[in-house]
């Protein structure tokens, strides 16, 4: 495991003791053997190697005052402020400020893949700063880099991740260096680059990008780094919740029967569990079932062939996909992914690369969203899902966007082309057999 030795930026001078404040957390959990470690930037246990998770000490009382206080909150992540580890001022600091995105009725798309009206809803993340779901969890991640002393943001990414880290170390005024596999698409090369900080292209898939960093945090050359979702993972995983906070708070403080959530790393679907069951411990929201559905592409689908064989061990795979957001042949989380998926009574799907251009298309022409690539695999799982009578159509559901279209064009570009090139004339819009 490597650990980082940089002082925390409010460490006691003369007794070298950290006062970290990030708020209501109590300190790092090891979700293997429980074992407990002060807050700071590690993210395995010294004890068994397991994955570190961040404790809180979470407001006790009368729920309906905490809801009112989060009510008059920010329209962003901060409304939430009091169930994160963020310090309180934390909206006062300089951040992308992302959330609030909105939770789409998708009636029309309802129609089309054999859902109740009223039914359906798509919690569109596309809306976020740089476009996807990453600025949550960047934003958490800032906020420890900033308590931990770290000069310059890092991660490994697959395109969105690289983007997010950009913006918000542009914003803060960090330094930023971040790495990508060498094929990633344009768009999000473009995107990432153009925030002004490094950005290195390493010649492999999203694995070996994953291990060149982690090989950097435990050399001196990484000292001064907080690499987002490594050694800062822990905390950037809770910006996740954040995501299950406001699709139940825009449903009026109720949990969907049923949601749909990509898979890459596997965190998001994790943390997004975390967060509905912090609400009803909360008492923010009434305990009820609820089911949670695991969507991959079939060329990256470690996650979903361990479900389907009904085995614990998820076996890595080589990406070959057009979903390159999520093509992470060995998800961190994928083991945890398997144990939720079962606990709830969901299931863990995948669709092929035509499946999830024809549900990109789908979601454009029926509610007039743009999904990305990642959006394609959750639209098309929750149709496969319906029609497998595994989604109740009378239920209500959630899917999530995490991604805007513009990202990655060239998934939907065959096709997508003009109706019709005519001379500037009646007479040629007639004869193209437009005039309806």
């Amino acid at each position: 495991m490597a650990v980082q030795t940089v002082a925390p930026a409010n460490a006691d001078a003369d007794s070298g003791a950290s006062t970290v404040d990030l708020g209501p957390a109590s300190g790092l959990s090891c979700r293997e053997c429980g074992e407990v470690f002060a807050l700071g930037p590690i993210f395995a246990c010294e004890l068994c190697f397991g994955p570190l998770e961040v404790a809180y000490d979470l407001p006790t009382g009368d729920p309906e005052a905490l809801r009112k206080q989060i009510e008059a909150g920010p329209a962003n992540i901060w409304r939430y402020a009091p169930l994160l580890p963020v310090p309180a001022d934390v909206a006062e600091k300089p951040n992308l400020n992302p959330g609030w995105t909105k939770l789409v009725q998708a009636d029309n798309l309802a129609r089309e893949i054999g859902v109740a009206p009223g039914k359906l809803f798509v919690k569109d993340d596309s809306g976020n700063p740089t476009h996807s779901f990453k600025d949550r969890v960047v934003a958490q991640a800032l906020e420890a880099a900033r308590a931990f002393g770290f000069t310059t943001l890092s991660c490994s990414s697959t395109g969105n991740l690289a983007g997010a880290v950009g913006a918000a170390a542009a914003r803060a005024g960090f330094r930023s260096c971040v790495f990508i596999p060498h094929d990633l698409e344009q768009g999000k090369v473009v995107m990432a680059a153009v925030y002004g900080g490094d950005l290195v292209a390493i010649e492999g898939n999203y694995d070996d990008v994953n291990r060149f960093c982690s090989e950097l945090i435990g050399d001196p050359l990484g000292e001064g780094w907080g690499f987002v979702n490594v050694n800062l993972r822990p905390y950037y995983g809770e910006g996740s919740k954040t995501l299950a906070y406001e699709i139940c708070e825009q449903l009026g403080w109720v949990i969907p029967d049923q949601l749909v959530i990509p898979i890459a790393s596997g965190s998001q679907l994790t943390k997004i569990d975390k967060g509905l069951q912090e609400l009803i411990k909360l008492g923010l929201v009434e305990d009820k079932p609820y089911k949670i559905f695991g969507a991959q592409a079939e060329g990256c689908s470690p996650v979903s062939v361990a479900f389907k064989a009904g085995h614990d061990v998820v076996r890595p795979q080589k990406p070959n996909t057009i979903a390159k957001s999520l093509a992470i042949g060995n998800p961190a989380d994928g083991p945890y992914v398997l144990d939720i998926a079962r606990r709830t009574g969901g299931a863990v799907e995948d669709v092929n690369d035509e499946q999830v251009v024809e549900a990109i298309r789908m979601l454009a022409q029926t509610e007039g969203i743009f999904a990305e690539t990642a959006g394609g695999v959750t639209v098309g799982v929750t149709k496969k899902l319906v029609e497998a009578g595994l989604i109740d159509p009378e239920l209500t559901t959630v899917v999530l966007n995490t991604g805007d279209g513009l990202k990655t064009l060239d998934a939907v570009a065959e096709g997508s082309q003009a109706t019709a090139t005519i001379r500037p004339s009646l007479d040629a819009f007639r004869a193209a057999g437009l005039a309806l």
